[in-house]
């Protein structure tokens, strides 16, 4: 284990040791930040690598060979490989660039090998924005970047003992003077989508809905408290039991496994959505995480396409609002939706049967209820609604549990949860639903998506979590089309309309927390979220479309990405004028003792005297009388021992403006000579 020396916490050690133990401690916070995206011996190697290289530096051992190195870079390609299967692409890259950081410091002898390890270094902080762009990644970076700036700018001061507070505070100041730069970059330069966000394969195995489902799909998102999105109303929202964000709708299903329906099939082939709505529209914006699905999250129903910069919506037959590619990137969209709506056909059509399919040598029992409830309560599209109203108050009424964890179901799953188990998650109970459904003749069908949210007081956005996954039905009514059921809501009514849920389990120290004072909990979280929210909606969603109403509330009509480098270029035009103003500026400012001087250097030369540049006051008056030893040059020495006393004697009475004055008065041997 290393341990530092007394010395060190004394400032005692030195210099190129201090050095190169700071360079070393922000290496090692670069590839800390990695350790959650590389392999654990990545992580193992680089820590051990520098820390090697610390007690070297600490005991002043010489560094090792560079078999050491090719040893230990051939064994880290070999362990890269077998990983993930290639040297290549972004996982692999970042595993091997982390390495080889580490391993640059073993060869670090000399100022230019620093100069390598800082800018590999900054390389390395890009690879961070491959997996996360968040706020706290970008603090971690910006600390990153500080600690880096200070150590390039202590290796620029080669001349004694500076303290790394000196050079951290000219850090920062360089930091701050780029400020403005970045900001004005960040502002304008124009965006281009394939440069601007995150690579596709970074949301590899990203936590959310997918496009089929499978019994204990929905159950498993109820342990993941992520963000799925955000929503803040225009007006008043509406009840929190009419909150259904539409997602993936099932049709297929072949005993364990519900899909969408028959994957592939034409869907100027499936029954069209027919959407009617009535009443007034909620308006609202959605600030949606990245999925790697190509799905809007928009309430139900949404006849209009959602407004969403760079894609154009388009809606499914089975009311689904998706884009044409998958949504890798942070989006922010506008949509308008109406509560009252009805959709689908309203008699019975070709198409429908799509919706009654069931796979054979499944759940007999469920098959012979449906039979005994359509003796009871009729059969035909007449008695939908009743058949409908029956299976729902078995429901209410059959001691049914509503619980995120009701075991492992075998192959028959509606048969388990109707008469064994009697428990499950939502879409436990929505497929069982469906299934009976199905099997009493009724269409039916599966909706995934989620139901209610919270309330975030600091910023006024509703926040929708993965833990608000839900899975409802719906069925086709004559008459009405198909009708939203919440079969779920007959076994747990406060699932639906309330703020209730089935919290995930808590690690010890936020268990304690919370029991220690469970509203300051809530207050820190809501405000940590706000506080994302503007990150993510005026930093990761900046996208080219802010840019160009940026443009147009500066007074452009019909602004174009074209525009955006025209305005880049005016404001570099400005920033270098008001620059090279500021320099001349500051040249006029700078040693006013030395510029007079240098003033009266130039006058003399131009009266024939050569060789003045490096002379100061003193030399100079001996000079004059020299080389002019015909005039009278009484007043110009005198002058100039009075400007070396103004500078170097504490008891002249002279004051630079004085001796600016005298110098337009003065009479100069050339002159008299002309």
């Amino acid at each position: 284990m290393l341990t530092l020396p007394t010395p060190l916490l004394q400032g005692g050690l030195p210099r190129d040791t201090r050095d190169t133990l700071f360079l070393l401690a922000v290496v090692g916070w670069v590839a800390l930040m990695q350790i959650g995206h590389i392999p654990w011996w990545c992580s193992v190697l680089a820590g051990g690598v520098l820390l090697w290289r610390a007690r070297l530096a600490l005991r002043g051992k010489p560094l090792p060979g560079w078999y050491w190195r090719a040893g230990l870079l051939g064994l880290t390609l070999l362990a890269t490989w077998f990983t993930h299967k290639t040297l290549l692409g972004r996982d692999a890259g970042v595993t091997l660039i982390v390495v080889l950081l580490a391993l640059k410091t073993l060869e670090m002898r000399a100022r230019r090998d620093a100069f390598v390890v800082f800018f590999l270094a900054f390389f390395t902080l890009l690879t961070h924005f491959f997996y996360s762009q968040s706020l706290l990644t970008a603090a971690g970076i910006l600390l990153a970047l500080l600690g880096l700036l200070t150590a390039l700018v202590n290796a620029h001061m080669p001349v004694g003992r500076p303290s790394l507070w000196q050079a951290a505070r000219t850090a920062g100041g360089m930091a701050l003077m780029g400020a403005p730069v970045m900001l004005v970059l960040f502002m304008l330069f124009p965006r281009f989508a394939p440069l601007w966000g995150v690579p596709s394969d970074a949301m590899t195995g990203r936590t959310g809905l997918s496009d089929r489902m499978k019994i204990g799909d929905v159950a498993s998102l109820m342990q993941v408290d992520e963000i799925a999105l955000r929503v803040r109303f225009d007006d008043q929202p509406p009840p929190l039991g009419t909150l259904y964000f539409r997602g993936p709708v099932f049709s297929d299903f072949d005993g364990r496994e519900w899909r969408t329906l028959r994957s592939g099939f034409p869907e100027s082939m499936q029954l069209p959505a027919d959407l009617g709505v009535r009443g007034d529209p909620v308006r609202y914006e959605v600030i949606q995480e990245p999925t790697s699905q190509p799905w809007l999250m928009v309430l139900e129903a949404t006849p209009r396409a959602p407004e969403i910069v760079g894609s154009t919506p388009y809606l499914t037959p089975d009311l689904q609002w998706r884009v044409r590619r998958p949504l890798n990137d942070l989006v922010r969209y506008r949509a308008e939706s109406y509560p009252d709506f009805r959709h689908g056909p309203l008699e019975t059509v070709i198409g429908l049967q799509d919706y009654l399919q069931l796979p054979g040598g499944f759940n007999p029992r469920t098959l012979e209820l449906a039979q005994d409830l359509r003796r009871q309560f009729g059969a035909g599209p007449q008695h939908n609604q009743a058949l409908v109203n029956a299976a729902l108050g078995r429901l209410r009424t059959g001691s049914y549990t509503y619980t995120v964890d009701p075991g492992v179901y075998g192959l028959h799953t509606a048969d388990e949860f109707w008469f064994d188990r009697k428990e499950g998650f939502c879409e436990h109970i929505a497929s069982a639903f469906v299934i009976l459904m199905r099997a009493m003749d009724i269409p039916a069908r599966i909706v995934t998506g989620y139901q209610g949210g919270e309330l975030n007081t600091v910023d006024n956005y509703w926040t929708v979590r993965q833990r608000d996954a839900h899975a409802w039905t719906e069925v086709w009514i004559a008459g009405r089309g198909w009708v939203r059921v919440d079969p779920t809501a007959a076994v747990a009514d406060w699932r639906i309309g309330s703020l209730d849920r089935l919290q995930p389990a808590e690690g010890a120290i936020a268990s304690a927390f919370r029991n220690l004072n469970p509203t300051l909990v809530t207050q820190l979280r809501n405000f940590w979220e706000a506080v994302n929210t503007r990150w993510n909606q005026w930093v990761l969603n900046y996208t080219q479309g802010r840019q160009l109403e940026l443009l147009k509330s500066l007074g452009f009509e019909s602004p174009r990405w074209t525009d955006l480098a025209y305005a880049l270029l005016a404001v570099l035009v400005v920033v270098s004028l008001l620059g090279a103003a500021w320099t001349l500026w500051e040249r006029q400012q700078h040693d006013p003792w030395l510029r007079l001087l240098q003033q009266a250097r130039a006058r003399l030369e131009r009266s024939g005297l050569r060789g003045t540049d490096n002379l100061p006051p003193r030399a100079l008056a001996r000079a004059v009388e020299q080389r002019f030893a015909h005039a009278d040059t009484a007043a110009l020495t005198g002058w100039l021992l009075r400007l070396e006393a103004l500078r170097y004697s504490p008891t002249s009475r002279d004051s630079l403006a004085t001796l600016k004055a005298e110098f337009r008065q003065l009479v100069w041997p050339a002159n008299k000579m002309g």
